[in-house]
């Protein structure tokens, strides 16, 4: 099971990791739920998310997203979540496997790229990527500037 096409409307985004595309080269991605509590969809409704710093880790055969913060639910009472909690992510065994498999190189992480919803339910894109170099980020906005005097020079014709 290779890379997984994904369709998804921008109203629905939630959040969005764009530092993860610019820092790493995502391999391939996967579509994974999340065990959240009341207060959590809550805020993330809000769009009250950041991914920026999170991280995947594959522990006892399960997949939990670390370092991402949801912040408090506004109108939350004293049962409000933990702001960082580990959040278990809800994917196959045969995925969660291939995941541990792919971790174990050297320089290869798995990144939390986008959390949106899916038919009221809270997804996230999760990404396998490989850490780019300084060389590497230069060579990539090189090349999109490129391509953006390309596009700009082709729309006068």
């Amino acid at each position: 099971m290779a890379k997984r096409k994904h369709k998804q409307n921008n109203d629905n985004l939630m959040a969005q990791n764009k530092k993860a595309r610019h820092d790493y080269s995502i391999l391939e991605t996967y579509e994974a739920g999340i065990v959240l509590t009341g207060t959590e969809i809550k805020s993330i409704r809000d769009r009250r998310i950041n991914l920026k710093d999170g991280f995947v880790q594959i522990r006892n055969g399960e997949a939990y997203m670390v370092n991402v913060h949801i912040s408090e639910y506004a109108q939350g009472n004293q049962i409000n979540h933990d702001p960082l909690r580990n959040r278990k992510l809800l994917l196959h065994k045969k995925e969660i496997r291939k995941l541990g498999q792919a971790t174990q190189d050297k320089g290869v992480t798995i990144v939390p790229l986008k959390v949106y919803l899916k038919s009221g339910f809270a997804k996230v894109l999760i990404g396998v990527a490989k850490g780019k170099r300084e060389y590497d980020k230069r060579e990539t906005i090189k090349r999109r500037d490129e391509q953006r005097t390309i596009e700009r020079v082709m729309k006068r014709f």
